[in-house]
């Protein structure tokens, strides 16, 4: 008998009705808005009467660098959830919403998989709630507003030259990455360059993200910077008066949405920017929305912990005063193989010796996230290919750099999978004696910060940026902006800018491309080497294998 795809694993769940799901952490139903029967949005009102709660306890899922093997980041996530709430404590997971770009690319989708996921699987892997699609017009009609303000006579006096603000779509389509728009004649407008970015590195998602209330959001969409006037001053989103229409179009997508696992633990999926590109991590409101309902919250930041991690702690971290109480690394035998140089057509076979080189990837990350002062503790993700000797050579590597691997079978076996975690991550919550700082202070220079990431996270010799974007750093925090943290845009597959350089590779050297100022979303993107802000499909995209059975049930989602 062939084992059962995440999609017909979802289909079977036993979903409650999520008035219940609700009610687990003390929701009123009257404080949900149903999509249907099994997702809610969670009302701003009751939101609001949150604030005088106590917080719990905020517990990081990330991992080590991704590779086509897979690590389950995830997946691990939404296991470790269910085995918090098996041991009875009270839980809710909080993840990012699936980009349609990646769920018919090459990623797939976002719900976590096997017996460790989020359902309704299909709807979040696809239109959900509509965040994203307000997210997109929202961006787009900030977009429209510039073009048909300079149409108009141009009152602000907008340098063509300098519109920084380019258009967004949720698909990967490499097309679209540099354009001409307005072509077509007078009726048309003024032709210029611009281009698409993919909605996940949308400034608006990220402000969407970081916000606290609608009043907080707009002020942001308000600082948007669209570009500049020939005398360089900046006009923003403000000037051309659209920041009160992108507020209204983003009132109900602000609304955390509520979901459940296959084991009914309460789930908020919201935002989604991405890691590589923007900062990676769920929106602040779900986030602190749960700590107040919950004992333990469990979420994820985006791909390996050099990206989403570093930008959980010295981005949202920072702006949302969180502090994390614990970190769990995930790890894969079959992915510190590939970091040990094993081919992915080789991966079946034992080799311990591959793994110890492997773990040499593990162990960086492990040394950056304790730079922050949390603890932190491994996921073994288990493979039904891995050895005992293999697993046996991650658990020794690891308690040689002072921490722990435990082995998680939650992709097969749910939370009952990964209780020992569950006990070790409580173990390490109730530790007091662990100070979060981030790495930087606020007031340190722009090009400073960048030499901190890249060096004590990357652990690069040198910042390679020539004058052109140190000139920039300078004119930004001379014009008040210096206070900003960093977002870092970069491979997701290696401490280095080379997506090829897997392990632990020191000594490299970081090139900085561009530098751009997100004045609303509040921090400075660095985008370094050859990193796309609008990826491409890969040659056989995940589209080709989706489409609808003779039930009309969606199939060839994972």
């Amino acid at each position: 008998m062939t084992a059962k795809t995440d999609i017909e694993i979802a289909r079977a769940a036993l979903k409650r009705p999520i008035q219940e799901i609700g009610a687990e952490l003390g929701i009123p139903a009257e404080a949900l808005l149903p999509y249907g029967h099994d997702k809610a949005k969670v009302s701003a009102d009751f939101i609001a009467g949150l604030s005088d709660r106590p917080s719990g306890k905020l517990i990081l899922v990330t991992a080590i660098n991704p590779t086509p093997a897979g690590e389950g980041k995830t997946t691990t996530t939404v296991g470790l959830g269910d085995g918090l709430a098996r041991l009875g404590k009270k839980t809710a997971i909080c993840i990012r919403e699936a980009s349609l770009g990646p769920c018919f690319g090459m990623k797939g989708g976002a719900a976590g998989g096997g017996y460790a996921q989020v359902v309704p699987m299909e709807d979040m892997n696809l239109h959900f709630t509509g965040d994203f699609h307000a997210i997109t017009s929202a961006h787009n009609l900030l977009a429209a507003m510039v073009d048909n303000h300079i149409y108009w006579g141009n009152e602000l006096e907008i340098d063509q030259r300098r519109v920084t603000w380019r258009r967004v779509m949720d698909m990967n389509d490499r097309a679209l990455r540099d354009i001409v728009c307005s072509l077509g004649g007078v009726a048309n407008g003024f032709p210029r360059e611009t281009g698409f970015d993919i909605t996940v590195a949308s400034e608006v998602m990220a402000i969407l993200c970081l916000a606290t209330d609608l009043a907080d959001l707009q002020r942001r969409l308000g600082d948007i910077i669209v570009g500049y006037t020939r005398e360089r001053e900046p006009v923003f989103a403000r000037d051309l008066k659209a920041d009160g229409a992108m507020t209204v179009l983003l009132k109900d997508a602000m609304q955390p949405n509520l979901v459940q696992t296959l084991e009914n633990t309460p789930a908020f999926v919201h935002g989604g920017p991405f890691a590589n590109i923007a900062h990676g991590c769920n929106s602040v409101i779900a986030t602190t929305t749960a700590l107040k309902l919950a004992d333990y919250v469990v979420t994820e930041a985006g791909f390996g912990a050099d990206l989403g991690a570093e930008k959980f702690m010295n981005i949202k971290c920072r702006k949302a005063g969180l502090s994390p109480a614990a970190v769990v690394i995930v790890a894969t035998v079959k992915a510190l193989k590939m970091n040990g140089g094993v081919a992915k057509e080789a991966l079946k076979a034992e080799d311990v010796e591959a793994v110890k080189r492997g773990c040499a990837n593990l162990g960086r990350h492990i040394e950056n996230v304790r730079s922050f002062g949390v603890p932190a503790v491994v996921a073994i993700n288990h493979f039904a290919g891995d050895t005992e000797a293999e697993i046996a050579a991650v658990e020794s590597y690891v308690a040689r750099h002072g921490s722990e691997a435990i082995l998680c079978k939650h992709w097969a076996d749910g939370g009952a999978g990964i209780e020992a975690l569950a006990h070790r991550v409580v173990d390490l919550a109730g530790q007091d004696h662990h100070t979060f700082a981030p790495l930087y202070d606020d007031d340190e220079p722009l090009f400073h910060k960048i030499e901190v990431i890249a060096k004590r996270i990357y652990r690069a010799d040198e910042v390679l940026a020539d004058k052109k974007i140190s000139d920039q750093l300078h004119a930004w925090e001379a014009a008040g902006y210096g206070h900003l943290p960093i977002c870092m845009a970069k491979t997701q597959y290696s401490f280095s800018t080379d997506p090829n350089l897997r392990g632990a590779p020191e000594g490299h050297s970081v090139p900085v491309r561009e530098v751009r100022l997100s004045a609303g979303a509040g921090f400075v993107v660095v985008i370094c080497g050859e990193i796309m802000t609008m990826p491409g499909l890969p040659s056989r995209p995940a589209a080709e294998a989706i489409g609808l059975n003779d039930l009309g049930q969606v199939e060839g989602l994972f």
